[in-house]
C-alpha cells in the first residue's frame, strides 16, 4: 500500500535533485519578508508599536521559514496539463492525478530543507539578538501547524485550478489571490499591527492560517491556538468538499470537449 507513495516520492525527490540551483533562487525569491523586517525594525525603534524589534525580528525571519514549506504552484502545471491535453494521461493511469502534484510539491519541500537550515544560521549569525529556542510545546504545534498550512493552500490553489477546465486563464484568478495573501496573511507585516477590529474580522479567514498563524506559534506570540485550529481545519475540510465537485464538474466539461 506504501509502495507507491514511495515511489512517486523517490522519482520526484530525484527530478527535484537535478534543480537545486534553480530551488535555491526560489527560496531567494522569497526574501519579501526579510526585506519588511527592516522597515518595521526600524519602525519599532521609534516606539510606533507595541512589538520590539527582536520581535519583528524573530516574526519575519519565522514568515520566511514558514513560506518555505507552504508555497505551492499547482496550478500552473496543472494548467498546462489541461491546455496541453497531457491531463488525458494522467487520466488513464488507476491513480487520482492530484497525488502527482503532492508529491512533486513535497519532494520539493524536502529539497529546500537543507537551505533553509543554512539560511538560519546565516541570519543568527547576521543578527544573534533575534536567537530564540522554542520549546517542544511550540515546536510540536508549529509543525502541525505548517502541515495544515500547506494542506490549506495547496487545496486553495488546486481548486482555483480546476477553473482551467472553463477557462485558458485560471492563473489570472491565482494572480489576484496572491495579492490578497500578501497583504492579509502577514507576509509583509504581522496582523498585530493592524486595528484589533479588523484582525478579528481577518482571523475567520484563511487568510492569517496560511503564515501568520503558524509564525506566530513558533516564535510565541499571543494567539488563540485551538481556535486557530480549529478555523483552519474547517477552511480545509470546506476546500475539499469544494474541490472533489470542482473535480468531477471539471472532467465532465473536459470530456465533452474530446481530450
Amino acid at each position: 500500500m506504501l509502495k507507491i507513495p514511495y515511489t512517486l516520492m523517490v522519482v520526484y525527490y530525484a527530478h527535484m535533485l537535478e534543480y537545486r540551483a534553480e530551488i535555491f533562487f526560489w527560496v531567494l525569491s522569497g526574501s519579501l519578508p526579510i526585506i519588511s523586517m527592516g522597515v518595521w525594525m526600524q519602525a519599532a525603534n521609534n516606539g510606533f508599536f507595541s512589538l520590539s524589534a527582536v520581535s519583528f525580528a524573530r516574526y519575519f525571519f519565522a514568515v520566511f521559514q514558514v513560506r518555505q514549506f507552504t508555497n505551492v504552484w499547482v496550478i500552473w502545471e496543472f494548467e498546462r496539463e489541461v491546455v496541453e491535453g497531457t491531463l488525458s494521461f494522467r487520466l488513464l493511469q488507476p491513480l487520482d492525478p492530484v497525488w502527482h502534484h503532492v508529491a512533486k510539491h513535497l519532494a520539493e519541500k524536502l529539497t529546500r530543507l537543507p537551505l533553509a537550515v543554512i539560511l538560519s544560521i546565516f541570519f543568527f549569525w547576521l543578527y544573534p539578538r533575534a536567537m530564540w529556542l522554542p520549546n517542544m510545546t511550540q515546536i510540536i504545534l508549529a509543525v502541525f501547524s505548517v502541515t495544515l498550512s500547506f494542506t490549506l493552500s495547496f487545496l486553495i490553489q488546486y481548486n482555483f485550478s480546476m477553473l482551467a477546465f472553463w477557462m485558458e486563464k485560471a492563473t489570472s484568478v491565482q494572480l489576484f489571490w496572491s495579492m490578497l495573501q500578501i497583504f492579509f496573511s502577514g507576509i509583509i507585516a504581522p496582523l498585530d499591527v493592524y486595528p484589533e477590529a479588523f484582525r478579528e474580522i481577518l482571523m475567520w479567514t484563511p487568510f492569517p492560517y496560511i503564515v501568520y498563524f503558524p509564525s506566530s506559534i513558533l516564535i510565541g506570540l499571543d494567539i488563540q491556538v485551538g481556535k486557530g485550529m480549529g478555523i483552519m481545519l474547517f477552511w480545509i475540510l470546506l476546500c475539499y468538499t469544494l474541490n472533489r465537485w470542482l473535480w468531477r464538474k471539471g472532467l465532465r466539461n473536459y470530456s465533452s470537449m474530446g481530450a
